[in-house]
C-alpha cells in the first residue's frame, strides 16, 4: 500500500472516532508508512499526532452551543399576571365626603399577587375494552382495574393532601378515578366530572402520522373544547389561596400531552411526539410567578413491568 493510499484510508475515518483514526495511524507507522523518510521515531510520533488532530473537528463555543429560538417566556400566559391585571395604573376611588382619592398601585398589585403553588397531577386512565362500540361499553379490563389500584397506591404513598379529583366524564376515566379515590385518605377527596376533559383531537400533529387521521372538523371542535379545559384547569393559584394545593385530573393521553405542551410553552402541535402508559402520572407545578415545571411525565415505574400497557 502506498503512502497516498494509506493517507486516504485514515482520512476516511475522520468523521468517526478519533481513537480509530489514531489506531489506523499507528498501524501505518509501524509498517513504515510514516516516519521512515522523516528522520526516525520522533518524526513518526509527530506524523501520528498531526493525523489525529486533523481527524478532530475544530471546537468553538459557537459550534457546540444550541442557538436560542428567540421565544421568551410569556409570564402572562394564563392572563393572571398581577402586573398585567393592574397595568401599573392608579385606581381612583370616590367617597361621599372627600374628593376622588388614589390608591397606591403597588399595594393593589401585592393584594392580587398569588402566593401559593399549584401541583396538578394528570393521570391517564387505565386499560379499557377497545371492542366497545359506545362509551359505556368501553369500561376497564381486569388488567385496567389492577393498574388503577397501583396508581391509587402510588398517589397515597406520596403522602400529599389532595384537594380535589377532577375526571373526564368518559366511562374509562370515571372508573379509574373511582378506584383511585378509595386509596386516598383524609376526610374524602371531592370527585368532579367534567365533559371538557373528554378524549379528542386537540390539534393536527406535526409531523403527521398515517395510522390516525381525524377529519378537519374534529380538530376544529375537539381543539376548542380541549383548549377550554386547559384554560379552566391549568393556571397559577388564585390570590386568595394561602397554601400549596395538590389536584388530581384523571383524563386521556391526548388531553394530557396537549396540556403539557401548552403549559411549558412548547409548540402544541408536538403533542403526539410523547407517549403515556395507562395509569401513568404526569406532574405539573405552577409557581405564583407563572413559571411552570414538569416534575414527571408519564411516570409508571410503580407498576410491575408485566402490567404496563399503552392502549
Amino acid at each position: 500500500m502506498s503512502y497516498r493510499k494509506t493517507l486516504k484510508l485514515i482520512c476516511g475515518f475522520a468523521g468517526g472516532s478519533a481513537v480509530l483514526v489514531f489506531a489506523a495511524a499507528a498501524a501505518a507507522d509501524s509498517r513504515g508508512y510514516f516516519g521512515e523518510q522523516r528522520g526516525g521515531e520522533a518524526a513518526g510520533r509527530w506524523s501520528r499526532l498531526t493525523v489525529l488532530r486533523a481527524a478532530q473537528p475544530a471546537w468553538t463555543p459557537a459550534s457546540h452551543t444550541p442557538a436560542p429560538t428567540g421565544h421568551a417566556w410569556d409570564f402572562n400566559w394564563d392572563k393572571r399576571d398581577p402586573s398585567a391585571l393592574t397595568n401599573g395604573k392608579k385606581k381612583t376611588m370616590t367617597t361621599t365626603t372627600t374628593a376622588p382619592a388614589t390608591e397606591d398601585p403597588s399595594s393593589e398589585q401585592d393584594n392580587s399577587k398569588p402566593k401559593a403553588t399549584r401541583n396538578i397531577l394528570l393521570i391517564r386512565h387505565s386499560q379499557y375494552n377497545l371492542s366497545g362500540t359506545i362509551d359505556k361499553e368501553r369500561i376497564l379490563t381486569p388488567l385496567g382495574r389492577e393498574q388503577a389500584e397501583f396508581t391509587g397506591q402510588r398517589l397515597a404513598a406520596l403522602g400529599l393532601k389532595y384537594d380535589v379529583m377532577i375526571h373526564s366524564s368518559m366511562a374509562r376515566a370515571t372508573e379509574t378515578a373511582n378506584i383511585i379515590s378509595k386509596h386516598l385518605s383524609g376526610p374524602g377527596v371531592e370527585l368532579v366530572s367534567c365533559d371538557l376533559l373528554r378524549e379528542g383531537a386537540p390539534i393536527e400533529p406535526v409531523p403527521p402520522v398515517t395510522h390516525w387521521k381525524p377529519d378537519a372538523v374534529q380538530y376544529h371542535e375537539d381543539g376548542a373544547r380541549i383548549e377550554a379545559a386547559f384554560r379552566r384547569y391549568i393556571h397559577r393559584a388564585d390570590p386568595k389561596q394561602k397554601e400549596d394545593s395538590y389536584e388530581i385530573i384523571v383524563c386521556h393521553a391526548n388531553v394530557i400531552r396537549y396540556f403539557v405542551c401548552r403549559a411549558l410553552q412548547f409548540p402544541p402541535e408536538g403533542w403526539l411526539r410523547m407517549g403515556l402508559n395507562n395509569g401513568s402520572i404526569t406532574w405539573l407545578t405552577i409557581r405564583p410567578s407563572g413559571r411552570v415545571a414538569l416534575r414527571t411525565l408519564g411516570d409508571a415505574g410503580f407498576m410491575p413491568p408485566d402490567k404496563l400497557t399503552r392502549t
